[in-house]
């Protein structure tokens, strides 16, 4: 059975979709069939990240509205056989998306992929809760700034409120992964820790991006950063953030703040 993954956030720009690309590809190079899906109609970015843009032909609106079929607007990763990628329409808006409309589709793919990735707009509107409905996961993306944390909260509640599974009286399970963490940053306090973010939001932590140039550089080439540079440090995050989605045990390593050697030397004629 399927398993549907809505990865979310209040605030804008803090990962989303590089982070639902990078995560479907590490879950697609791990043998499983995946499919991303770009519910950012009228500001679709999902398959430039995928670096899929001018493959695009038929996209999620024109599957909804009967003018093409699903197996026509999937368009299948080149580098990765298992993974595909549903994109979304450019030049319409989010009223496109019906309720009975993302039903079918949502219904259609679960019976061809093992996970259904749903890259949300931010926000809380719409688009953003028609992105929500159907999950049975959810990963909540957040930047260690406290606006982007209050937001997360308020997505948190949405999910335990307005989704299919809340409406049963079931649970969305939920996690947090934590992105553009800079740990020298907030052992200055110039950012929240680990800490700090855990206790307001109080959901288990998936895993820590690190800030990382290699995340841009893998935007830039169209490319989710765990195809890219599968050895830099957030692509080793994202990947073991899959990994523990898939449900196996990886211990969790928070970032240290690293000194550099002025503060080495210093410290040792302190001393």
């Amino acid at each position: 059975m399927a398993k549907v993954l809505v990865v979310t956030s209040g605030k804008g720009g803090v990962g989303k979709t590089t982070s639902t690309a990078a995560l479907g590809a590490a879950l697609a190079r791990d043998g499983k069939n995946v499919v991303v899906v770009d519910f950012d109609v009228g500001l679709r970015n999902l398959d430039l990240v995928m670096g899929a843009e001018r493959r695009v032909v038929f996209d999620f609106v024109n599957v909804i509205q009967g003018d093409a079929k699903l197996g026509q607007a999937l368009i299948k990763d080149k580098r990765c056989e298992t993974l595909s990628i549903l994109p979304a329409s450019q030049t319409r808006d989010k009223d496109a998306l019906t309720s009975e409309g993302v039903a079918r589709v949502m219904a259609e793919l679960r019976e061809k992929f093992d996970w259904i990735i749903c890259d949300s707009p931010a926000g809380i509107e719409r688009g953003a809760q028609m992105a929500m409905h159907h999950a049975d996961m959810a990963v909540v993306v957040t930047n260690p700034e406290v606006s982007s944390v209050r937001d997360s909260d308020r997505i948190i509640g949405l999910l335990d409120s307005t989704t299919e599974r809340a409406i049963k009286g079931e649970k969305v399970e939920k996690f947090l992964l934590l992105t553009r963490y800079d740990p020298n940053r907030a052992a200055r306090g110039e950012m929240l820790n680990t800490e700090d973010v855990l206790e307001i939001l109080s959901v288990p932590l998936i895993g820590i991006v690190p800030e990382s140039e290699e995340v841009l550089k893998a935007s830039n080439v169209g490319a989710p950063v765990t195809l890219s540079n599968p050895d830099s440090a957030p692509a080793r995050a994202y990947v073991d953030a899959a990994k523990r989605l898939n449900g196996e045990k990886i211990d969790l390593q928070i970032p240290v703040e690293r000194k550099g050697i002025l503060d080495r030397l210093f410290k040792k004629r302190s001393a």
